[in-house]
């Protein structure tokens, strides 16, 4: 299906209107699977033309992807990965686990941005940095199509290494989220060292629920499960 390229309309604007000069587009993934870190890229690439392609990293086959992942590695100004563990996302919840990862990797920018393009209606960055939330911002804002690109490679990539030593769940096809090879090993064997365990798929499995991590929340708020998908089983 045919798209549009992104712009940097929204990095101009942050130029034109908060007089920032070094901007980042930020994007995550990992939020809504089952096992493994929640990843963050934060990218910076000034107002140069992309390369050929470039888009959310959901829209690009595979081959695609990993291609133009190791042309964005050297075709950027520069990028870092920050990451939040399983068990920070059971502890924090995922916003604040996103919070985690996203300043981990902006703090691994070899400069500070002056502002960020964080794909997404919600801001889960914060002060202090001055933050422009992009709906779609991954298909329609260069830095943070090259940030979704980058950040989807490097996960999967990690997902595999981590699914070496657990061969039956098929990390390396499905990066932790659902799939019926998951499922079927979750079902037989129980949740891995890797496995997010305060998520709802473990109400679904009787034999392996005792595992289930329940947050203790002193202000009385109620945990947070925004992104899990939950498959009966």
């Amino acid at each position: 299906m045919p798209y549009e390229p992104p712009t940097h309309t929204v990095e101009r604007s942050l130029r034109a209107t908060t007089g920032a000069k070094v901007i980042a587009g930020v994007d995550e993934v990992g939020r809504g699977a089952w096992a493994g870190p929640v990843t963050v890229c934060a990218a910076i690439t000034g107002l140069r033309r992309p390369p050929e392609g470039l888009t959310d990293s959901k829209l690009l086959t595979v081959k695609r992807r990993t291609e133009l992942a190791l042309i964005l590695q050297s075709w950027v100004t520069a990028y870092a990965l920050g990451h939040a563990s399983p068990e920070e996302i059971d502890d924090l919840g995922m916003t604040a686990a996103l919070r985690l990862a996203a300043v981990r990797a902006l703090d691994a920018l070899p400069v500070r941005p002056d502002a960020v393009i964080l794909d997404g209606k919600h801001d889960y960055l914060g002060d202090p940095w001055q933050v422009r939330t992009v709906i779609k911002g991954d298909r329609s804002c260069v830095a943070v199509a090259a940030a979704s690109v980058i950040a989807k490679v490097q996960r999967d990539k990690m997902m595999a290494e981590l699914g070496i030593d657990h061969a039956d769940f098929g990390f390396a096809d499905n990066a932790g989220y659902p799939s019926p090879v998951h499922k079927a090993a979750l079902e037989e064997w129980g949740p891995t060292p890797h496995h997010r365990l305060s998520w709802a798929y473990l109400d679904a499995l009787p034999q392996w629920r005792h595992l289930k991590k329940v947050r203790n929340w002193a202000d009385g708020s109620v945990p947070e499960i925004e992104g899990q998908l939950v498959l009966d089983f």
